[in-house]
């Protein structure tokens, strides 16, 4: 949890009309690592600092796996 009571990590998901930011609870995924969201399936690309200021949270980016 940082300074301002915010735990957990944060998601950009990647789709056609650009990424959309997303809260999630616990510890960030490895890179490498895949994940669903609905029908979809993704890679985590890269983790890196929150794009959002004062945030102390990770961010972990997330791109369309390959079938």
């Amino acid at each position: 949890m940082d300074e301002n009571g915010r735990g957990g990590y944060l998601v950009f998901v990647w789709s056609p009309n650009g990424y959309r930011l997303e809260e999630q609870p616990g510890d960030p995924p490895k890179v490498g690592m895949t994940s669903k969201d609905g029908e979809r399936r993704y890679v985590v690309a890269k983790i890196a600092p929150s794009p959002l200021p004062d945030d102390q949270r990770l961010c972990a980016y997330l791109l369309p796996a390959s079938a």
